[in-house]
């Protein structure tokens, strides 16, 4: 009876310690995410760019097109439907969801159409062809085309599948966080 009760404590020793590891660990990774959010450090796990770790830079000029940047989309009643379809991730930005990384493709005054591919200012986009349908079948809803507002921008991505203007349309500039440079990541 006696080595039975003392297997049975040593079992449960071993599980504490084990636990123990697990939150240690756990607690340190937790740690290092807010330490590098703080410093404005981001993990990127969509294929709209480059996997891995990037930082928001403070732009020391205007917001141009070519700039990469992290946005964050307004709490739109189209944004909460693109977080409930899974279009967006969950983050600290308005509406619960991640920033996003796209490059700017039009600014104020220039104008986008939109039909099967996107124009901008009447020159094709590449990489903008629109789709018609999502991953899992559902009607897709795009952007009517216009003039880009004064202070947004119209963003895109050229992955395929990526959720930007194409379907949302401009976004209002002071979303922008700063400019998007890659740390360390990988192009699958």
């Amino acid at each position: 009876m006696k080595m039975r009760h003392r297997h049975r404590l040593l079992r449960r020793m071993k599980r504490l310690v084990w636990l123990y590891r697990i939150s240690s660990v756990s607690l340190f990774t937790l740690g290092l995410i807010v330490l590098l959010g703080g410093a404005g450090f981001r993990v990127n796990l969509t294929p709209s760019e480059p996997l891995g770790l990037w930082r928001i830079v403070d732009p020391d000029r205007p917001i141009l097109v070519g700039d990469l940047v992290f946005i964050c989309p307004p709490d739109t009643d189209a944004m909460r439907e693109a977080r409930a379809r899974g279009y967006l991730r969950f983050g600290l930005c308005p509406g619960r969801v991640a920033p996003l990384i796209k490059l700017v493709v039009a600014t104020s005054g220039q104008a986008i159409e939109i039909a099967d591919e996107v124009r901008v200012d009447g020159r094709p986009l590449p990489q903008s062809r629109v789709a018609r349908v999502d991953g899992h079948g559902r009607e897709m809803v795009h952007y009517s085309g216009g003039v880009v507002p004064p202070g947004a921008v119209f963003l895109h991505s050229e992955f395929p599948g990526s959720f930007d203007g194409r379907y949302f349309g401009p976004l209002p500039m002071d979303g922008i966080l700063g400019l998007a440079q890659e740390v360390w990541t990988y192009a699958p």
